[in-house]
């Protein structure tokens, strides 16, 4: 039986796929000698190691195979890009039509208001699904205009969307860049050490009080475990779609996490009750009775009102600081 990759020298797959380092390591196998084939390479191995570790030659050169396989089939599924979303009406609990038809693109952020069971979740499971008129709806979701591939719709991995929940509880015994660093590993980057810069990074620049790569997981405070998820998913994440539940409550610069998963060509859905946070997106959903109500763009007099919205709110934000400082709340903020 021909094997792949058998015969191309060890640093040419080393050059293509540096990950295959983990692979090794990962098998209980030493760094492999370089300038020989695969082959050669694994023939170079001593016997008895080959027999602690439980791998037969052959047999390690076809889970090598299916690895490097299932890797080319992952980037494979990450390179299917979706420049759009469409979701198409259905109907609400009264079973009365939904007059709409809703673009969503890259780099947009659309906010969703409306009381406590009046369809939120639905739409947002619709949409996680790739609903077919076959949810409680009768919704139809299309992907960049068409029918999603029934594979894409039951795979198991590469979600359409990532969700950061209100709580974040980390119960692993790893620090902020271990986590970081195995998530990368685990989504075979090829820049780990860049890309675990860059996400302990950007979550200092979102939280409060800063952490340093060190921090466990489980110490971080909860607007910390946020911004440390908001920056992993923005750089790490492979689903286009990025739903945050009611960030106003994370502790962390709202403001500047929204213009981050946006940046990174996120579609970003934004469950809020902050009018703050509702007028900083393109438009906004409005539920009632378990469907959408309207959809409002937002005004350039919603944009205008909008500063003044967020003044009140730097000096809302200036008596917190006070409060904490243990300052008396005197005089003009």
């Amino acid at each position: 039986m021909t094997i792949p990759y058998a015969d191309i020298p060890l640093e040419v797959l080393l050059a293509e796929h540096p990950h295959i380092k983990e692979f090794f390591r990962a098998m209980g196998l030493p760094e492999l000698p370089p300038g020989l084939t695969l082959t050669a390479s694994l023939d170079a191995i001593d016997e008895e190691l080959l027999l602690d570790v439980g791998i037969e030659r052959q047999d390690f050169l076809g889970r090598f195979t299916d690895y490097l396989e299932g890797v080319e089939r992952q980037k494979s599924a990450q390179l299917a890009q979706v420049d759009c979303v469409t979701v198409l009406g259905g109907r609400n609990k009264s079973g009365e039509p939904e007059q709409f038809r809703l673009e969503l693109r890259p780099g947009e952020v659309t906010c969703i208001v409306g009381p406590t069971g009046s369809g939120k979740s639905r739409f947002l499971a619709d949409i996680e699904w790739m609903a077919q008129k076959d949810s409680p709806t009768g919704r139809q979701i299309l992907i960049n205009g068409a029918e999603p591939d029934p594979r894409r719709r039951y795979a198991v991995e590469q979600k359409l969307v990532a969700q950061l929940s209100q709580n974040m509880n980390f119960v692993m015994d790893l620090s902020a860049e271990e986590f970081i660093r195995m998530h990368a590993e685990s989504r075979m980057v090829s820049n780990v050490e860049e890309i675990c810069s860059t996400v302990l990074e950007l979550a200092n620049s979102l939280a409060g009080e800063q952490f340093t790569p060190q921090t466990p997981v489980t110490a971080l405070s909860g607007g910390q475990s946020r911004a440390l998820m908001i920056a992993d998913v923005a750089c790490l994440s492979s689903s286009p779609i990025v739903l945050i539940d009611e960030i106003e409550n994370a502790g962390i610069d709202r403001k500047r996490a929204l213009a981050l998963l946006a940046g990174r060509n996120k579609i970003v859905l934004m469950a809020t009750h902050d009018p703050i946070l509702a007028l900083m997106g393109q438009r906004r959903l409005v539920f009632k009775n378990g469907g959408v109500a309207c959809i409002r763009d937002t005004s350039a007099a919603e944009i205008a009102n909008l500063a003044v919205f967020e003044a009140m709110d730097a000096r809302l934000t200036s008596v917190r600081h006070a409060l904490r400082s243990g300052e008396e709340i005197c005089g003009e903020f």
